[in-house]
């Protein structure tokens, strides 16, 4: 307990041997084990923490923060529901603005979304992530809060430019608000006016984009076909579509050798150590291809925006070709084993310091800080919009990589 949670009693009667120490419970309680969960959920996922954990973390015991929260799944749905509130209430207008241009009304609504989801950072990471390990009905909370902070942003979004359809302003709103939330997707340090001011020019980039025609057919992505006898690959690939479809923790040694047609969950040792072994290699596979097409993009290139551009395409078609694996890289990240971990983060810290590099010499007013945010935001927006439309037309490979564009530029590539 800190100095300022203690009160000492003062002495009734002189000669008394000492001061006694009385405790209190600090008034905010409630908010410091709401800001120490929040922390513990992100970095380790709600299956990776405990409710001994958050007390440890804390200071206090586990009986006491019994007495908050009667189980980690209430302390898990007020904290996700608190900031679902707070996000949705962001995206309401004051009453004076009925007398506001659309611009401002826009403008106003992504400055109070901008602010929260700073503020909320560690939990916002919940919000896109681990949302849906929540209860059939608190996931329907969840996902309502999500479409009235879609809904207001498409709203003022299409009374600022009417002649958009429909789905380019679906389009357009969820690229704007994962633009926003992509800072919960890693720990870029920026002080909050300096990113406050990037989201918002980054998101106003996004409104004002001109999204080219939707494609006749959608961008199906190539069905693999592995041959039963290639058991390794096999493994990987199956492994990856169970971990996105039921969640890593829900996923047993046993599910993936049945889903890969082999008799029994010891046949699976043979070509992998457990399930964490195959979850690393998947993911080091995913670093790899990224990070690989640096080097011959830059050597190709005529110039740092045509490497860039070139690494977007890369990137978007590899994404579509593997939805499962580039949706399982954000959300099951904690569950590779530490010594793989630390490799991974190697990987993906040198990769999106190159992008940096890259998007710097066409962007000098960058900061190195400011460009990594941006690269992140693009790959957010890949994945973001892949979970929401699948393959269909409204958001094609096209689209997606013009909005990537956009994100990095501030404005569609010079052709």
């Amino acid at each position: 307990m800190s100095v300022d949670n203690r009160r000492t009693a003062h002495k009734a009667v002189t000669g008394d041997s000492a001061p006694r120490e009385v405790r209190r419970r600090p008034k905010n309680r409630r908010a410091q084990i709401a800001a120490a969960s929040a922390a513990a959920f992100g970095a380790l996922g709600y299956h990776g923490v405990s409710m001994e954990d958050i007390a440890s973390g804390l200071g206090i015991s586990s009986a006491a923060l019994y007495r908050h929260y009667p189980s980690k799944y209430a302390l898990f749905r007020e904290e996700l529901q608190r900031v679902g509130r707070a996000m949705t209430e962001s995206v309401e207008l004051p009453e004076e603005a009925a007398n506001w241009l659309p611009e401002r009304r826009l403008r106003y609504v992504l400055d109070a979304l901008i602010a929260v989801t700073i503020e909320n950072r560690p939990t916002v990471t919940l919000v896109r992530w681990e949302g849906r390990y929540l209860e059939p009905e608190d996931h329907t909370v969840l996902i309502e809060q999500q479409d009235k902070v879609l809904g207001a942003l498409g709203a003022h979004l299409s009374a600022l430019r009417p002649t958009l359809s429909e789905n380019d302003i679906r389009v357009l709103r969820l690229t704007m608000l994962s633009t926003v939330t992509s800072i919960a997707d890693h720990h870029a340090a920026l002080p909050a006016k300096s990113l406050a001011r990037l989201l918002a020019a980054a998101s106003w980039a996004i409104a004002e984009t001109e999204l080219p025609q939707e494609q006749a057919t959608a961008d199906a992505p190539n069905a693999i076909e592995i041959p039963d006898s290639f058991k390794h690959e096999l493994l990987l690939h199956k492994a990856v579509q169970l971990f996105h479809d039921r969640g890593y923790p829900n996923v047993s040694v046993e599910d993936i050798a049945s889903a890969a047609g082999l008799s029994a969950a010891s046949a699976v040792y043979r070509f992998y150590r457990g399930k964490s072994d195959l979850l690393a290699a998947a993911f080091r596979r995913a670093a790899e291809r990224v990070s690989g097409a640096i080097g011959p993009a830059v050597a190709a290139a005529g110039n740092c925006e045509d490497a860039l551009v070139s690494l977007i395409d890369q990137y978007v078609t590899g994404s579509f070709s593997e939805r499962a694996l580039t949706f399982v890289y954000y959300t099951e990240f904690q569950h590779v084993p530490q010594d793989e971990r630390t490799v991974l983060r190697n990987i993906q810290r040198l990769s999106v310091e190159e992008w940096a590099r890259l998007l710097r010499d066409v962007r000098p007013e960058l900061s190195p800080a400011e460009a990594r945010f941006l690269i992140h935001a693009a790959f957010a927006v890949v994945v973001d919009l892949g979970r929401a439309f699948g393959s269909e037309p409204m958001a094609g490979q096209a689209r997606v990589a013009l909005l990537m564009q956009v994100v990095l530029f501030g404005r569609p590539a010079h052709s």
